[in-house]
């Protein structure tokens, strides 16, 4: 499996800031306590697999929580790379992806230190998993875990392809299994 990580935790160079990862939206669902409700989000209509990993994520035993998540069904050829998804010709006919807001669970990021060792030890465990046709993107960002009260999250983007709509369906399900596997069930990432 594919994977890289990034800071995004300042303006870019047209002064534009970065995305914010934020609790307080209006549409928050804390799946912390009620973890059966994602199987009701309208990403896990669109995406099946999804709700599972969000349960995983949200466990009591899990180092980390889901702010949001969001997928599309169909990415056009322009929106990613057969190479950086490792993918074979052939194999790239049809792409989807997803994306979950993560925070900690504890101090897990209390520095931007901390949050980038995590990231490069995720990212190197997701590597050594062999699946290809995909890929996972770690964004640090800010996150507003209360009205005043910033720390940081990671955003996770997963992206796979395939020939088929269906295949890279298959694909990107597998992939957010490793991924939710990997995160919570290696101590060696925390």
């Amino acid at each position: 499996m594919e994977a890289d990580w990034e800071f995004e935790v300042g303006p870019d160079s047209a002064g534009i800031a970065a995305p914010v990862i934020d609790v307080c939206w209006a549409g928050f669902v804390d799946l912390r306590r009620s973890p059966e409700r994602a199987w009701e989000l309208a990403e896990a209509a669109q995406l099946p697999a999804l709700a599972a990993i969000l349960a995983k994520l949200n466990a009591p035993d899990s180092p980390v929580w889901t702010a949001k998540c969001d997928c599309w069904p169909r990415l056009k050829a322009d929106e990613f790379d057969r190479d950086e998804l490792d993918a074979p010709i052939g194999c790239a006919d049809a792409a989807l992806g997803c994306y979950i807001d993560l925070l900690p669970g504890g101090q897990l990021w209390a520095l931007p230190e901390q949050a980038e060792g995590w990231c490069k030890r995720l990212c190197g465990l997701l590597r050594s998993l062999p699946l290809r046709c995909c890929r996972v993107d770690l964004v640090i960002r800010r996150a507003l875990l209360a009205p005043n009260l910033l720390s940081l999250g990671v955003t996770a983007y997963l992206t796979a392809c395939g020939a088929s709509s269906a295949e890279a369906a298959r694909t990107l399900d597998a992939a957010l299994a490793r991924f939710a596997d990997a995160l919570c069930g290696h101590s060696t990432i925390e």
